[in-house]
């Protein structure tokens, strides 16, 4: 999922497209979070904030693999649909999945019916529970957590990747990880609060606790 204006006094003027919107509650929002109610509802409680168990990366590895090519909007509405084709993605479940379960997939109109896509995440299910030899898959996504996270002011000042999501990209395609290319990588680093990319005056921002507000370094 993947805000310049002056100070945030400023905000209240008219907003461009990529800076932040004032919504009716009186908060400060991305345009991406201020118009859909699912989108507000998913960046106001869960974007961003640190997700660190196996399982709650796995799914959302998983579930930036399926967004590729499609909006995020789109995987969050079939998102309990996911969870129930991948028993709830617990890996060691996915992991035993056979040519049976694919087709039952490929026939679920509830989740997006792309096959490489259903084959990477049961590929992934097995380098997860391998991982787990070398730390897990946890360990390994934190372990790219950079010095300093970006401050934007606009959307576009966003990145779309980084060095350290080139460098997970590469980790984890080393253990057999597919469909995680550096974009990807980068757009999961933001999901689960590895980066802070609300944008500067967002009522989110520096909400994961992981990074301080205002030098977008490591909190203390």
């Amino acid at each position: 999922m993947s805000a310049r204006r002056g100070e945030d006094d400023d905000l209240t003027v008219p907003a461009r497209r990529d800076s932040l919107v004032r919504g009716d509650d009186g908060l400060l929002r991305p345009p991406w979070a201020a118009s859909d109610t699912l989108l507000r509802e998913y960046y106001d409680r869960e974007w961003g904030m640190p997700v660190r168990d196996e399982r709650g990366l796995f799914e959302r590895l998983s579930l930036e693999a399926f967004q590729s090519g499609l909006s995020w909007a789109t995987i969050l509405r079939k998102r309990d649909a996911f969870r129930a084709a991948f028993d709830d993605f617990h890996p060691d479940k996915v992991a035993r999945f056979t040519q049976t379960h694919v087709e039952r997939l490929m026939g679920d109109a509830g989740i997006v019916r792309n096959r490489p896509k259903i084959l990477a995440t049961i590929g992934n299910a097995r380098a997860t529970i391998a991982l787990r030899q070398a730390g897990g898959l946890a360990h390994l996504v934190w372990s790219f957590k950079p010095a300093q996270t970006p401050q934007p002011r606009t959307m576009a000042d966003i990145p779309t990747s980084s060095p350290e999501s080139v460098a997970l990209s590469k980790a984890l395609r080393k253990h057999g990880f597919v469909f995680v290319g550096p974009t990807t990588m980068f757009a999961l680093m933001e999901a689960v609060g590895i980066v802070d990319t609300h944008l500067l005056g967002s009522h989110r921002r520096g909400s994961s606790g992981v990074w301080t507000s205002s030098r977008g370094t490591a909190a203390g």
